[in-house]
C-alpha cells in the first residue's frame, strides 16, 4: 500500500461513526460506573419514589391554568412518572460527590433547606430538607450525573455532546431535552400540573382535575382542608421544613418522619408551599401545543417555577401558579423536583 493510500485509509478510519465524540460517550454512560463512583442504593431508595401516570393509550389531556391564570390553554402529557419527594439535600450531596469525580462541575455546591449549611455532609436532621440555593443550571447538570450514575441515558445535550458543567450558561440555555430518553430531568410545566391536580371521587372512584386555584392535597371544594393541613407555607411556618411532613403534627425536639405528611391524591408530597419547584419550560403565555410533548417555547429569558414555598416572597402556592426566574437565580426557597420518562 502505496502512503497516500495508506493516509486515506486512517483518515477514513479515524472519522468513522464508532469514533465520533457522541459514540465514544454514549459507550461511556452506558457502561456501569465504578465502585468508586457508585452512589449508594439505599441513598436512592430512601429518597426516591417514584409515582406513575399512565394511560392505554399513552397519554391525557387536560386545560392548564384553569380558575388562575386569565389564558388557558388544552394540555397533552405523555407517560410520565415524578418523586413523590422533593430532591432532598442527602441525596444531592451523594450525586454531587460522585458526580464530580465524573469531571462534573457545578456553580453552586447546595444548601441543607433554608438553614443549613452549604456544600458539606449532610447532618442526620437535615437529610431530608430539600436541596436549596441552587440554579436552574445547576439542576440539569444535576440531573445528568444522576442518570450516568444510575447508567441510564442522560436527557440534556447541547450540540450532540451531554451537558457536565453548569457553568456553560450559553450550553445550558440552547439546551435540548431527549423526551425519549430515560433518564432523570425536570417535569415540563405541564407535567407539574397536572401531577398537582389530579384529584379521585370518593364515590365513583374516578379521576378529575381539580380546579386550578386550589391547593395541591385538598379536596375540591373541601371546607375542611386549609393550607395548615397540606402545604409548608409562610402562614404556618418561618422555614423550609424535612420533606413530605406537611399537615403532620409535631414537636420541635421530635421532628417528622420524611412522607409522614399529607400526600396529595396521587401520592406527592409538597406540590404546593415548603419549596419552589423548577420546571424545564421557558416562560410564555399560553398557546396552542405544538407537536406531541408541551415543552414550552424554544427560547426565553426566563424559566418557569411552581408551587409558592414557605417563604413570605412566593406567597402564591395554587396549583396553577406561575413563577418565573432567570435560570442563573438561586434563593433558599427554590429546589427542584424529578420527573421521568413513563413506561408505555
Amino acid at each position: 500500500m502505496n502512503k497516500t493510500a495508506f493516509l486515506l485509509a486512517l483518515a477514513l478510519f479515524f472519522t468513522h461513526p464508532f469514533f465520533s465524540q457522541d459514540a465514544q460517550w454514549n459507550e461511556k454512560w452506558q457502561k456501569k460506573p465504578s465502585q468508586q463512583s457508585s452512589i449508594s442504593e439505599k441513598i436512592v431508595e430512601r429518597n426516591y419514589k417514584p409515582v406513575s401516570f399512565s394511560w392505554k393509550k399513552g397519554s391525557a389531556s387536560f386545560e392548564i391554568g384553569t380558575g388562575v391564570q386569565s389564558i388557558t390553554a388544552e394540555r397533552s402529557v405523555q407517560n410520565f412518572e415524578m418523586n413523590a419527594y422533593e430532591t432532598t439535600y442527602e441525596l444531592w450531596y451523594e450525586v454531587l460527590t460522585k458526580a464530580r469525580k465524573l469531571g462534573y462541575n457545578f456553580q453552586n455546591p447546595g444548601q441543607e433547606g433554608s438553614m443549613g449549611r452549604r456544600g458539606k455532609a449532610p447532618k442526620p436532621n437535615l437529610a431530608g430538607q430539600s436541596v436549596t440555593n441552587i440554579s436552574w443550571y445547576d439542576a440539569i447538570v444535576w440531573c445528568n450525573a444522576f442518570s450516568e450514575l444510575s447508567n441510564l441515558t442522560p436527557c440534556y445535550t447541547y450540540k450532540g455532546q451531554v451537558i457536565r458543567d453548569s457553568s456553560d450558561t450559553s450550553a445550558c440555555d440552547l439546551a435540548t431535552c431527549n423526551w425519549n430518553a430515560n433518564g432523570y430531568r425536570l417535569p415540563t410545566e405541564a407535567e407539574w400540573e397536572f401531577a398537582s391536580r389530579l384529584n379521585k371521587n370518593p364515590e365513583t372512584g374516578e379521576n378529575f382535575m381539580n380546579s386550578g386555584n386550589t391547593i395541591s392535597g385538598q379536596l375540591q371544594f373541601s371546607t375542611e382542608e386549609g393550607p395548615d393541613l397540606v402545604a409548608w407555607t409562610s402562614d404556618n411556618t418561618t422555614r423550609s421544613m424535612t420533606v413530605g411532613t406537611a399537615g403532620t403534627v409535631f414537636q420541635e425536639d421530635a421532628p417528622p418522619a420524611m412522607g409522614s405528611g399529607k400526600p396529595n391524591e396521587s401520592g406527592i408530597f409538597d406540590m404546593s408551599g415548603n419549596m419552589m419547584e423548577y420546571c424545564w419550560d421557558w416562560f410564555a403565555d399560553y398557546t396552542l401545543q405544538q407537536g406531541t410533548v408541551a415543552a414550552g417555547p424554544e427560547f426565553g429569558s426566563k424559566r418557569i417555577s411552581r408551587g409558592g414555598s414557605w417563604s413570605i416572597y412566593t406567597p402564591f402556592y395554587y396549583c396553577a401558579d406561575r413563577y418565573s426566574y432567570d435560570p442563573n437565580e438561586y434563593y433558599n426557597y427554590m429546589g427542584f423536583r424529578l420527573a421521568k420518562k413513563g413506561e408505555l
